[in-house]
């Protein structure tokens, strides 16, 4: 193992996890922004729709990410009537090529997770919301989805650690991110084990503060509360000039 190799990735490679964040984040919200819509049709729309969006899911989920960034990348190059549209001017610029893929990937995926988020809310809180005189994009708003946010969310965070690993895809389409990076830089050590290693550590590195920030949000929206902070929370602060303090009831 060449250290002095090794230092100079350390140097190097961070330079890509800029562009590795830029595609995770973005790719992330536009799919979860497609997804939500996907997901309450998938849950609770009429079966034709139900099915198309099911066959969309099923299509992406069971096709590798890969073979979806070349048929983008590769694949819409060679039609013409793509090629003489405006939207070329996009799809030849490899970035959004991969964000394109990327977020339709994550759309599917996180499709499916939320539905079966909103298939797990109680029909007790809706029959509740409906009671109170909600009306269903009322209820949808306010009570079905952040609840079902709730029960996903455990599932949602695998889904942003695969899409950050699933970024590395992008150096197939000549984006220098973090395992481009390191590709150029096998390219001219010729010292694949060493750059390699360091690039695996970089994502490490972004995957674990991703489930710690998971993790940290799973504890905030989280209704139960630790033992300990129940106790504390029934017991007052004392008030100027008492000194003994009196648990709420």
């Amino acid at each position: 193992m060449n250290l002095p190799l090794m230092l100079d990735a350390v140097a190097v490679l961070p330079s890509g996890i800029a562009l590795t964040l830029t595609l995770t984040v973005l790719s992330l919200t536009a799919g979860f922004l497609l997804s939500v819509p996907l997901a309450f049709v998938r849950a609770f729309g009429r079966p034709v729709f139900s099915c198309a969006a099911l066959a969309y899911t099923y299509v992406v989920r069971g096709t590798p990410m890969l073979v979806q960034l070349f048929l983008i990348y590769y694949g819409l190059g060679q039609i013409e009537a793509v090629r003489a549209s405006i939207f070329w001017v996009v799809l030849r610029d490899p970035f959004w090529c991969a964000l394109l893929a990327f977020s339709l990937n994550s759309a599917a995926h996180t499709t499916e997770i939320l539905c079966r988020g909103l298939q797990s809310v109680p029909k007790g809180a809706i029959e509740a919301a409906a009671s109170l005189g909600l009306k269903r994009f009322q209820t949808a708003r306010l009570v079905t989805f952040p609840i079902a946010f709730r029960i996903s969310l455990p599932a949602y965070g695998n889904e942003v650690v695969g899409m950050i690993k699933g970024s590395s895809l992008a150096s197939t389409v000549t984006l220098l991110e973090v395992t481009g990076m390191a590709r150029q830089m096998v390219s001219t050590t010729f010292a694949p084990y060493e750059m390699f290693i360091v690039a695996g550590a970089i994502y490490l590195l972004l995957t674990s503060i991703a489930v710690k920030a998971t993790q940290f949000l799973e504890r905030r929206l989280s209704t139960d509360r630790r033992p300990a902070q129940r106790s504390r929370s029934r017991w007052r602060p004392p008030l100027p000039g008492q000194g003994v303090t009196t648990p709420l009831p």
